[in-house]
């Protein structure tokens, strides 16, 4: 079996955007503006037609069985509006994520948004990540380091803000997929340096801090292959030894995982050779951030199964990236 640990719903029928526009026009002319929940104008026929040629299509074509699907993460935008606007866009987007399921509960396992406004307190996430994994059967959730999208001032992972999570997570035995949003901060491209640099620096906090120590079972997926870190390895080992800290096999990599959304072959086996093949998860990001056809290949850059497929490793070490590792990370997949 192929799991896909990392999927958006980047397809989403058209009622999604009108009901985010709609909540974006009410704060921008009252930022304290705190109105209705209300609801979604989607039929399950456009969820189907949403699907049907775009993530169900890839799946046949490029033969992976399951995908832990989430909201789009550049929607998320914790930065946008208040508490309650957040609160509100996020339980709308976990309920679509939840109907997808229902529709397909053999293609689709859910993982949850958390509605992270900037400078609240978590307990409005704790709650919606209760709501999502208790009642809807989810199995992960989707973690912003940076609720203000691309200004990184909130706390450190490492920092007690963000503790009552991380006891929620352990309680509940989900994994964290640490994610950033969109970037309001011109200085970022979205996708191009403000995700792999949140990846980089989630890494740097979770070394700097305790987490790991205090949460011995907590578990933590940075995606994009783990930002720069497998490329400058050599460098994080060096700054624990140089801040006496200990080897980064027992400090973080019992808790850490990278995924495959590496989208060229020598990326991912430079992936494979350096992190230990237990820490390494099967993602795609399909249909996401990088969409085209490789020109050097003839192939599209984010069928990762691809590369995996031709990576010089055992049988063995294959299955456990495409199945294995994913399931003891998301422990409460029951497929």
């Amino acid at each position: 079996m192929i799991i896909d640990c990392h999927g958006h719903y980047t397809t989403s029928p058209d009622g999604l955007d009108v009901y985010r526009k709609a909540q974006k026009a009410a704060v921008k002319k009252d930022p304290l503006f705190l109105g209705e929940k209300g609801h979604l104008d989607i039929s399950d026929d456009q969820i189907r037609d949403s699907l049907e040629n775009s993530q169900l299509k890839l799946q046949r074509e490029r033969g992976t069985d399951y995908t832990i699907f989430s909201p789009r993460a550049s929607w998320m935008e914790h930065h946008i509006g208040n508490a309650h606007t957040s609160k509100f866009w996020t339980e709308h987007t976990n309920e679509l994520i939840y109907r997808v399921t229902q529709l397909y509960p053999n293609n689709f396992i859910g993982g949850c948004a958390l509605p992270q406004s900037p400078g609240s307190n978590l307990l409005t996430s704790i709650a919606e990540l209760e709501r999502c994994i208790l009642e809807f059967g989810f199995v992960g959730c989707n973690l912003n380091l940076d609720p203000s999208g691309g200004y990184f001032n909130s706390p450190p992972l490492g920092d007690r803000y963000w503790y009552p999570i991380y006891e929620k997570m352990v309680e509940l035995d989900v994994p964290a997929m640490i994610h950033v949003s969109g970037s309001c901060n011109p200085a970022f491209h979205a996708t191009g340096s403000y995700y792999l640099s949140a990846d980089t620096t989630a890494f740097m906090q979770l070394m700097q801090s305790t987490v790991c120590q205090d949460f011995p079972t907590i578990k933590f997926i940075i995606p994009h292959g783990g930002g720069a870190v497998p490329y400058h390895w050599g460098r994080f080992r060096g700054l624990a030894d140089m801040l006496n800290l200990p080897n980064l096999k027992e400090l973080v990599m019992k808790n850490v995982y990278f995924d495959t959304c590496v989208y060229h072959q020598k990326g991912i086996d430079l992936l494979l050779d350096v992190i230990d093949n237990k820490n390494i998860l099967f993602a795609s990001e399909m249909v996401g951030a990088v969409r085209g056809i490789d020109p050097e290949t003839g192939y599209y850059f984010d069928d990762t199964k691809r590369y995996i497929d031709n990576a010089r490793i055992s049988e063995v070490e294959k299955a456990n990236i495409f199945e294995h590792n994913i399931r003891k990370v998301f422990s409460r997949i029951k497929i």
